[in-house]
């Protein structure tokens, strides 16, 4: 307000910047939050133990990769899930895949594609996807269950 005294011009420069911006990210946003809120209705526990628990192989690290991004909820609620699955069989290797999936974080991909272009965003989600899967290789072969 005290800017808007001595240039009113630039204070309006910048409610219209401002604007622009906010409805690119509401927009985006709105469509996070719809594929959030579907996807919390559909995976449930009974779904992670299922794909989780002792199985191996391809649908489970792509469960893995699925679920690290997916499920956003806080380390609080998140690491006593994941100890009772690995209670229940789940191998360290697909830990370290949902793990390192948590780095694709679907609210922050709207301000990703803002900065810094879509392209960018989509190779860098891919390939932190592919390095998850070598890094959980590499954990199931460090660290014996």
């Amino acid at each position: 307000m005290v800017t808007a005294v001595f240039n009113l011009e630039l204070v309006k420069i910048s409610l219209i910047d401002f604007w622009h911006i906010f409805t690119k990210i509401l927009r985006i946003m709105s469509f996070v939050l719809l594929v959030m809120t579907v996807m919390n209705l559909f995976l449930n526990s009974k779904k992670s133990k299922k794909y989780l628990g002792k199985s191996k192989g391809w649908k489970s690290r792509a469960f893995a990769i699925i679920a690290g991004i997916l499920i956003w909820w806080p380390p609080y609620i998140l690491y006593p899930m994941l100890g009772e699955l690995k209670k229940q069989g789940m191998n360290n290797a697909l830990l370290s895949v949902f793990l390192y999936n948590r780095n694709v974080k679907i609210p922050f991909i709207p301000i990703s594609i803002i900065y810094f272009g879509v392209t960018f965003t989509v190779i860098l989600s891919i390939y932190i996807m592919l390095f998850s899967v070598l890094n959980g290789v590499i954990m199931g072969k460090l660290v014996r269950d």
